[in-house]
């Protein structure tokens, strides 16, 4: 039996290579959205702090200025809470297309395998016929010769 070539090997490696950076693009995109939901639950506990600040300030005596810094720093952390959902935003948007990429390379992968399982199954079914070529030209050849042989012996007789 002869060894099976797939032309096309050099094409289905490279989409597996393809494959296999999508996946970590698409790991590292998933990475970076979780640092960044992250750091906007950091920024909600720092403004939660801040908010039982005010209201222990306001309930034990009214420093003015203590309340007012106070809700400067709330103001501020809404807006840096506000700037880190875009974050998100982006980071949401990079996941999927990162996600699109690696499906359309794992779809690329596998057409590519199914082409080289048709090709093999193309070789196999070659092979066949041409083994099934060989038995009938054995059987063809040991028949002559059985009648070669039996024509001789009964041509001496």
């Amino acid at each position: 039996m002869s060894k099976f070539v797939y032309r096309m090997q050099n094409i289905l490696n490279i989409k597996e290579k393809l494959e296999e950076q999508a996946r970590m693009d698409f790991g590292m995109a998933m990475v970076r959205l979780r640092e960044e939901e992250e750091k906007l639950e950091h920024l909600r506990s720092r403004r939660d702090g801040y908010e039982r600040a005010a209201r222990d300030s306001l309930i034990a005596s009214l420093r003015i200025r203590e309340i007012r810094e106070n809700k400067e720093a709330i103001e501020r952390m809404n807006e840096f809470m506000a700037a880190q959902r875009m974050e998100i935003r982006k980071a949401e948007k990079k996941v999927e297309q990162e996600r699109q990429k690696l499906q359309e390379s794992i779809q690329e992968r596998k057409i590519q395998e199914k082409l080289r399982e048709n090709a093999f199954a193309v070789f196999m079914e070659e092979e066949k016929a041409r083994e099934s070529r060989e038995i009938d030209e054995l059987t063809s050849y040991t028949y002559g010769q059985k009648k070669a042989e039996e024509a001789l012996t009964e041509g001496s007789a």
